[in-house]
């Protein structure tokens, strides 16, 4: 693997897809049921999820299903199966519920209100499991079949080894 052009692939791919729509998922005031018990009549959890099924799906992974799992009075799963060259299981892990407002932020600053500052974004989800299926789906977007001539090897990914 080109370490180079992973980087940039994964560089282009975030700032043109994933920034994007992590600032309009800021702008969702998605909090976690414990903030907000009457989270599914507020319907920001939804549209959260469908956010993100969109977003993934529009990747075009190969082999790729995406089921939304819902659950009476439990938060929607997004579950995603995509199959791969191991026996194993790998489990990727992300949540879309959100902490409460809280105070103290910055003048200009908020928690549903992004803010991109010297290549930083700023509101309440962007750095927390809310960017997590991007960068999940970045990395194996990068390393599917479409993109890769030759299934990886032992010594691809510094520090990797296959068991």
């Amino acid at each position: 693997m080109n370490t180079d052009q992973l980087a940039n692939f994964i560089k282009q791919r975030w700032d043109e897809s994933a920034v994007p729509e992590l600032i309009e998922y800021i702008r969702i005031p998605n909090k976690s049921p414990m903030f907000d018990p009457h989270w599914q009549a507020n319907g920001h959890m939804d549209r959260a999820v469908a956010r993100f099924q969109q977003w993934a799906m529009q990747l075009q992974i190969p082999g790729m299903t995406l089921d939304v799992v819902r659950l009476p009075g439990r938060t929607p799963l997004i579950y995603i199966d995509i199959p791969g060259q191991s026996a194993a299981t790998i489990l990727l892990y992300g949540h879309l519920d959100k902490q409460p407002e809280m105070t103290g932020w910055r003048d200009g600053l908020g928690p549903w209100q992004p803010v991109m500052m010297e290549d930083k974004l700023y509101g309440r989800g962007g750095a927390d499991d809310g960017y997590a299926l991007f960068a999940a789906l970045l990395a194996i977007q990068y390393r599917s079949p479409v993109r890769s001539h030759r299934p990886p090897r032992p010594g691809d990914l510094p520090g990797f080894r296959l068991r």
